[in-house]
């Protein structure tokens, strides 16, 4: 039987952010979620959390988005803030104690809100850029957890037989903005034969409803709407609900 987890990431982005996704996951088949720890969402995220104790959460790395929770950073910081994206985009070079030691504390920062974390991830998937790959390892080590496998060194952690990166895709409604090449509906069906064969499997997905933070902050809205409604409403969703041969699980099933 294979072990699917279905998680959003983004938990603690904002207020809209963490509704869609405990509706996803109270309504719908989402199974787990990735806390930010410094945004502006993280106190509300961490309420919700302990409403839901089956609700799988992690640790969603961050170091594109928004304030570092630490002070007198130099090289991961323009002014009070992270780097952006485009930053790491090319050959870059950080204090790789200055990333150890904030993403440390954006771990702590979820065990001390009482949340065992069940694995980590990261924003913008920046733990598999460069030596970025040595830090999360070894944080991965230090706290015995699972680690989002879409990156070079996951031999070096525990981490799913297969990671699903592509099903934002159905949020987006203008086929020639998607990232899969085929069409949605073959899309869903030979995803669903993959969950039936692989051992465990991680769906990445990102729901949310849209507030001001979220609609300001992001350049990837409204499909999370429709990820939401997917998520609860869709076939795909009754399948995955019924099927014998897949188990909805969440990384502390591993």
């Amino acid at each position: 039987m294979g072990k699917v987890i279905i998680n959003s990431d983004d938990f603690g982005y904002s207020r809209g952010v963490n509704y869609g996704i405990v509706d996803a996951y109270q309504k719908g088949i989402l199974t787990s979620t990735t806390l930010m720890a410094n945004m502006p969402g993280f106190d509300h995220a961490v309420e919700l959390k302990k409403q839901l104790p089956n609700l799988g959460v992690g640790v969603h790395l961050t170091l594109t988005c928004g304030k570092p929770l630490l002070k007198n950073l130099e090289t991961i910081v323009e002014g009070d803030h992270f780097r952006k994206l485009s930053f790491y985009q090319k050959d870059f070079s950080i204090d790789q104690e200055e990333l150890y030691q904030e993403w440390n504390a954006q771990i702590q920062k979820v065990y001390a809100a009482g949340i065992i974390p069940t694995h980590l991830d990261s924003h913008h998937h920046t733990h598999s850029f460069g030596r970025n790959q040595d830090v999360v390892v070894a944080l991965a080590k230090k706290y015995d957890l699972p680690v989002r496998g879409n990156f070079e060194q996951k031999q070096d952690v525990k981490h799913v037989t297969y990671f699903e990166k592509y099903f934002d895709d159905v949020g987006v409604e203008n086929p020639s903005e998607r990232q899969i090449s085929i069409s949605l509906e073959m899309y869903l069906e030979e995803l669903l034969a993959k969950l039936r064969t692989y051992d465990s499997t991680e769906i990445m997905c990102h729901t949310a409803y849209i507030d001001e933070e979220l609609l300001k902050g992001s350049g990837f809205v409204f499909p999370r709407v429709n990820q939401v409604e997917f998520l609860i409403h869709s076939e795909f969703a009754k399948a995955l609900k019924t099927d014998k041969k897949i188990e909805l699980a969440t990384y502390k099933d591993l």
